[in-house]
């Protein structure tokens, strides 16, 4: 069995006990066989065997993902699909090179069922215009397959066309064995809210927003943003996605803020100014991630986002480092 498939099997049986370990084994192989961070770490002088804590990794900059192909063991497959990030032109977004599609998709379904229970008990409703319309967008993939493993009637896509999307909410409301999702992009849950507050098909959901305004609204904190929101959709809390074209693996928050992560997904903080000062203690700083499913490409990014870090490994976003482009899923401003 070739270490890819050791470390796959292992993949979905992971504990916070044997992460670091399963975090520091795939950190060794992809220091050797992914090109562009075997490079990062040379120009770094960092020899990666004597590496032997995951807080001592050097972190992949994200901005590699616009520059280089990232891909772990290039030579022996070819890309079966690329995600894109947001961004105005083709230069200017992330490429995720992807090997198996269906790793993606199961992984991110058995997250979303680890939090959520069977996909099977939802009906899942997406309102994520900028992403359909700019294409090879991570997150499209995700939420279309889990319409398709939830066996749901209804179409699962409304670009622009709030009154099917309504329609639609009505008639999944009506199946008392199911629950209902309503994922979006933030700015496109405001401009619903902003035409449908009071409308009864708002009420009784599950709303889960993606960040995001796009330059279609000003920033917003998170309080504001959710204040706002629930006024439309009534007083429950708002659920929120961390999760990036970069990554392979999300994390749920669910209606307070703090963002929950299996052991397949660490965050690790690190001083702003310092982006060798990772810490598993540092109360709030800069997000490292390891995203273990990550196999591929690099398990080890180091992001632009700001956080706080709780004790029992929640993290709540804060916002962006000063310069950062505005990006994709992964926006609380």
């Amino acid at each position: 069995m070739s270490f890819r498939e050791e470390h796959l099997h292992h993949l979905s049986h992971l504990t916070t006990a044997t992460a670091e370990a399963a975090a520091l084994r795939l950190f060794q192989y992809q220091a050797r066989h992914c090109l562009p961070y075997r490079d990062y770490l040379s120009a770094l002088g960092r020899e990666p065997t004597t590496i032997t804590r995951v807080e001592d990794i050097p972190f992949l900059p994200i901005e590699f993902f616009k520059t280089h192909e990232v891909r772990t063991d290039a030579t022996e497959w070819e890309p079966q699909e690329v995600f894109l990030s947001s961004g105005t032109t083709q230069q200017q977004r992330s490429h995720h090179y992807v090997r198996d599609p269906q790793l993606y998709r199961r992984h991110a379904a058995r997250i979303f069922e680890h939090y959520y229970g069977p996909l099977s008990g939802w009906t899942v409703l997406a309102l994520l215009p900028s992403y359909l319309e700019q294409g090879q967008s991570s997150l499209v993939a995700m939420v279309d397959y889990f319409a398709q493993v939830s066996g749901q009637t209804q179409a699962a896509f409304f670009l622009h066309d709030h009154a099917a999307l309504l329609a639609a909410l009505r008639q999944a409301k009506q199946d008392s064995s199911r629950r209902v999702l309503l994922i979006g992009v933030s700015y496109a849950l405001l401009d619903l809210a902003a035409a449908y507050a009071g409308d009864p098909a708002l009420h009784g959901l599950t709303v889960l927003e993606t960040g995001g305004m796009k330059g279609r609204r000003r920033e917003m904190i998170r309080e504001e943003l959710h204040a706002e929101l629930q006024q439309a959709f009534g007083p429950v809390g708002i659920h929120s996605e961390y999760g990036m074209t970069e990554l392979l693996g999300q994390a749920y928050s669910f209606g307070d803020g703090r963002f929950h992560a299996p052991p397949q997904l660490r965050v690790l903080l690190r001083d702003p100014s310092d982006p060798f000062s990772v810490s598993a203690t540092r109360a709030a700083g800069a997000i490292n991630v390891i995203d273990l499913a990550n196999v591929d490409s690099c398990a080890f990014i180091e992001t632009k986002d700001l956080a706080r870090l709780h004790p029992d490994g929640s993290f709540e976003v804060l916002g962006r480092l000063d310069n950062s482009d505005i990006r994709g899923c992964n926006q609380m401003v």
